[in-house]
């Protein structure tokens, strides 16, 4: 009895173990962003997962000895991290997903000349953050595209004298945004610069030749009254992601699960960002990612594509169909094929027949004669159709050719 009672505990003990063996938890590293934006975005990530997901993601610091967060990635000591997608490629990192748009705000001095963008930025001191930033480097990109040589402007720092024109590199949150700008000093002594009119976008205008030269980018409108009350027009400026990245070598079942889980809990993320995550989509273009799709994203967005079976299926039966329409058709037009040929035949049947039982043993000579012209008549008339093939060299025929030539000798 006591053996039992054990014995039944241990069975229950590992069918419980089972279960929680089917529930599979993974914990995800992701490093501390530099920025302090992206590292509230990656608080709030932890604290999203932690309060609403069965996985987890973790923070850990940047070590002293790497660089950058991408170097310290690329090494393995994180699975994950966010970044620009106007950062350069490198082979050992892959895109997870794009998290939201960074907009570009272009902000010059009211006094400045406006009438063109190149006339705004040549010969201005351009704040756009320190060397190597991607605000900085896509400022570079940006006035390549415009045919303006970088030593024709002049980086500053941030601080000192304030800048001609002053590059913000954000996401739109209007909070956010007004307490950079207040800080940079751009608040009421400075105005949007636009590239062109909203209805110029997918005109072949400037900013269609931007986003064709660097595929990375996209056409963005900030509104009007967007921040309080600037802008005062709707402003044509450019965006790039904000992506999630992992190391190549990544599981990629854990980041399949961890896109799911991401666009599952995309309403706890816009309860607290809802102008920002509110662009949050799994639909997104893969070619224009600096980075190569990581395998385990590539088939989370192909999970509801048809497969090669299902994609032609359609296709194939309809083929499947013509073809049994085909032979059915095909056997069906030789059935009524042969089916004519004998009912031909049979015809000769009963024309010999009743050439033979016209004649009688009264009948004369010259009507016996005159029957047998008919029968060799009717025996050539069946050579011909037998020569083109609408009568078929079988038995059927060879009956025929057998009962003319009785027929004759009986009547000779």
């Amino acid at each position: 009895m006591t053996f039992g009672k054990s014995y039944s505990a241990l069975v229950l003990a590992c069918l419980i173990s089972l279960a929680g063996c089917g529930e599979q938890r993974s914990t995800f590293r992701l490093l501390e962003p530099a920025q302090p934006f992206d590292q509230e975005i990656a608080e709030q990530l932890v604290e999203v997962f932690e309060n609403n997901s069965k996985h987890r993601i973790e923070l850990v610091p940047l070590p002293e000895r790497f660089e950058t967060a991408l170097d310290a990635l690329e090494a393995g000591y994180a699975d994950l991290s966010l970044t620009s997608n106007a950062q350069p490629f490198r082979k050992g990192i892959t895109t997870v997903m794009p998290l939201y748009p960074t907009v570009l705000h272009i902000l010059y001095r009211r006094d400045r000349p406006d009438d063109s963008p190149e006339e705004l930025f040549r010969g201005a001191t351009v704040a756009a953050g320190p060397a190597g930033s991607a605000s900085r480097r896509l400022m570079t990109e940006i006035l390549d595209t415009l045919d303006i040589n970088e030593e024709a402007v002049t980086f500053v720092s941030d601080a000192g004298e304030p800048a001609d024109v002053i590059v913000l590199y954000l996401p739109i949150l209007p909070e956010r945004v007004r307490t950079v700008m207040q800080e940079s000093g751009a608040a009421g002594m400075y105005r949007f610069a636009s590239f062109g009119e909203p209805a110029d976008i997918g005109t072949g205008s400037g900013i269609d030749r931007a986003v064709l030269l660097n595929p990375r980018l996209s056409p963005f409108v900030v509104p009007v009254r967007t921040y309080d009350d600037i802008p005062e027009e709707p402003v044509v400026t450019l965006a790039v992601d904000k992506l999630l990245v992992s190391r190549r070598d990544a599981d990629s079942t854990d980041v399949y699960d961890l896109i799911g889980e991401i666009r599952r809990l995309q309403p706890a993320f816009a309860a607290a960002y809802p102008m920002l995550f509110q662009h949050l989509s799994e639909e997104f273009d893969a070619s224009r990612s600096t980075f190569v799709l990581h395998p385990g994203a590539q088939a989370y967005t192909q999970r509801d594509e048809p497969t090669i079976y299902e994609r032609y299926s359609g296709i194939a039966e309809v083929l499947v169909t013509l073809v049994i329409g085909l032979i059915s058709g095909g056997y069906a037009a030789v059935q009524i094929y042969n089916r004519r040929r004998k009912n031909r035949i049979d015809g000769f049947y009963r024309d010999v027949m009743a050439i033979r039982d016209s004649i009688s043993e009264r009948s004369s000579a010259a009507e016996r004669a005159a029957a047998v012209e008919r029968v060799r008549e009717l025996q050539n008339e069946a050579f011909d159709l037998l020569m083109r093939e609408k009568l078929a060299a079988d038995e059927s025929f060879r009956i025929f050719v057998t009962l003319s030539n009785d027929i004759v000798a009986q009547l000779t």
